[in-house]
């Protein structure tokens, strides 16, 4: 991975509807050059996929919670009983192992705190792998942005690059 392919990266992240020309505008190749780069970082996995993203609140999701979760037993079995559990919920938008007192803190985004006190008391409390849950509703969002600081990445402008202050 190259400036070219970090600049690539940058672009698509913040804009994925770029033609192939204006991607290749702003990162200074050729439409060909970049079209085969994109190819390849697509094929190589970097690029997982293209998607919109959605004001939850304008389709009705007005709660986010932050839940920490431990586990009943540490064992390789009830950790993959639990990782199915989060997979397959779509109210799940984040789920990450931890270190600390809680073994995962997982971000859930529900319309309201009944489908939230539900979501916690019905599904996840009583499943097996689960001990013990404990919840923070967010009040306001700061800031959620899907933009990696790739200034930050190999190749980039240094290891600092990742609290560069943005002008917006």
């Amino acid at each position: 991975m190259d400036p070219f392919d970090l600049r690539i990266l940058d672009a698509l992240q913040r804009d994925a509807r770029l033609t192939n020309n204006e991607l290749a505008e702003r990162v200074g190749l050729s439409a060909s050059q970049c079209s085969r780069r994109r190819a390849a970082l697509e094929a190589a996995g970097i690029i997982r996929a293209y998607h919109a993203v959605i004001e939850p609140e304008a389709v009705g999701l007005t709660v986010t919670a932050l839940v920490q979760v431990t586990l009943a037993t540490h064992s390789p079995d009830n950790a993959r009983r639990f990782q199915a559990l989060v997979a397959g919920i779509d109210a799940v938008q984040e789920a990450f192992a931890v270190t600390g007192e809680a073994d995962y803190l997982v971000k859930l985004v529900v319309a309201d705190l009944p489908a939230l006190a539900a979501l916690l008391n019905e599904v996840f409390l009583p499943h097996e792998s689960v001990a013990h849950v404990r919840s923070a509703v967010a009040l306001q969002r700061l800031k959620a942005s899907p933009v990696l600081p790739l200034g930050a990445a190999r190749g980039g402008a240094g290891r600092d690059a990742g609290f560069r202050r943005n002008s917006g």
